[in-house]
């Protein structure tokens, strides 16, 4: 079929699902905390070495993490943080 110039295509765009980064943290904290460890503490430790061992394989969260880069997780965390404390709004 030719192209028709005198038509206008339309392109629809699925709606976002939720950031796979943010579901990501979300389950590894959970199942940091099932284990009684500290998640914030094991989060840092994961991210400032890169050792996968400082997060649980409980629920697959150490998969899990893993399937991120590093960068990823400080920019969602830093996103999230700064959409709380409305950082991005003028005073």
């Amino acid at each position: 079929m030719a192209n028709d110039l005198g038509h206008t295509q339309f392109f629809k765009v699925e709606a976002p699902q939720e950031n796979g980064v943010h579901k990501i943290l979300e389950v590894v904290y959970e199942a940091m905390l099932e284990k009684g460890y500290n998640p914030v503490n094991q989060i840092v430790g994961y991210i400032m070495s890169g050792d996968p061992t400082y997060i649980t394989s409980h629920n697959g969260a150490r998969s899990l993490i893993m399937k991120v880069e590093r960068d990823e997780l400080v920019e969602e965390m830093l996103t999230q943080y700064i959409r709380t404390y409305h950082w991005n709004e003028k005073k």
